[in-house]
């Protein structure tokens, strides 16, 4: 697997870096939900379907918010109920409050994530409360997930920068990160919301991490506005970070900060980690013709540079099943 992009590289070369890569694959949620034009149920439950289909061992189905805040998301208890749940794929949802959590688990989930802010201006927009707050509302729901055995994943948004704040310091991601932590979350991924994180920068805030959340329960997610994710996430595997955040076709964009791109490519983490000779589990060309095929469906261009190459270079070929009038002709 891989689609030549493999290289093998002698111990030396690969000194520091993890063997294996686990890729969670956050377009589904992270990069649909800021989409205007509401996307049939049908395309989100094929989307993840395909997606699993490429050896994804993580793919994030939805989000179990109000429909008012992200209308995008309103489906989520039919996107849960039609979708195949191949063996061995975790399909973790996002649960904001007790509420959400109750719909996951009568949806069937088997683990769900909450999300607080290392900015506490960002918190109030986002979540409307404060840090203090946002942690006090997810506390009873990682007892209750905890309680009947449902995983639970903390994202810690604005890690490396706030469209509010400017810098935020490690303390503060630190401080949010540890009561995660305590509640009982399983893993701890550090985003850089607005993509203005520098290798330097991220350097120094895993440096940081390292004393409070161990490097096996730290999970990196980074957007790629200024064009640096890459660079930061190899930055993070030469600190030992082994989980990686990314979304097919670079879709996605946080719809409370203003600016910020999408994420990272998965087609292009997936391209550099082959090429370090890194096991990710995931087929390349078939993950870029699911970001071919999803990209043309909403009608944006393909972000992914790795995608957008291959395609180009006949080392793979576009999806068939491109639109909707494709899809009802009947092509796979």
């Amino acid at each position: 697997r891989g689609g030549g992009a493999r290289r093998a590289l002698s111990g030396a070369a690969r000194a520091g870096l993890p063997a294996s890569v686990r890729i969670v694959e956050v377009g589904p949620r992270d990069g649909l939900q800021n989409e205007k034009t509401i996307i049939p149920t049908d395309v989100k439950v094929d989307f993840i379907n395909r997606l699993a289909r490429t050896g994804l061992q993580t793919v994030e189905a939805t989000s179990f918010v109000s429909p008012d805040y992200v209308p995008q998301m309103g489906d989520h208890a039919q996107v849960m109920a039609a979708i195949e749940r191949a063996p061995g794929v975790s399909y973790p949802v996002l649960t904001p409050n007790m509420k959400g959590f109750q719909g996951a688990q009568a949806a069937g989930a088997h683990e769900v994530a909450v999300f607080a802010a290392a900015s506490e201006t960002f918190s109030k927009k986002n979540l409307n409360c404060t840090i203090e707050k946002s942690l006090q509302r997810f506390a009873p729901v990682c007892e209750a997930a905890l309680a009947q055995g449902i995983k639970v994943r903390g994202y810690v948004s604005c890690v490396l920068g706030c469209p509010y704040e400017g810098f935020i310091a490690p303390e503060h991601v630190l401080r949010v990160s540890e009561a995660l932590l305590e509640m009982g979350c399983y893993e701890i991924s550090l985003g850089d919301t607005i993509g203005v994180g520098t290798a330097g920068s991220t350097a120094a805030l895993l440096e940081e991490m390292a004393r409070v959340v161990p490097v096996d329960k730290t999970a990196v997610h980074f957007h790629d506005t200024y064009g640096q994710a890459l660079a930061n996430i190899l930055v993070a595997l030469q600190h030992g970070v082994s989980v990686v955040d990314s979304s097919v076709g670079g879709l996605g964009g946080c719809p409370f900060a203003r600016g910020a791109t999408g994420n990272v490519a998965t087609e292009d983490v997936v391209y550099m980690l082959h090429g370090l000779g890194i096991e990710t589990g995931v087929d390349l060309e078939q993950l870029v013709a699911v970001g071919d095929w999803i990209s043309h469906f909403i009608g944006r261009g393909n972000q992914s540079r790795a995608g957008r190459a291959m395609l180009t270079s006949g080392r793979c070929h576009p999806h068939p099943a491109r639109n909707p009038q494709a899809q009802q002709a009947g092509v796979p």
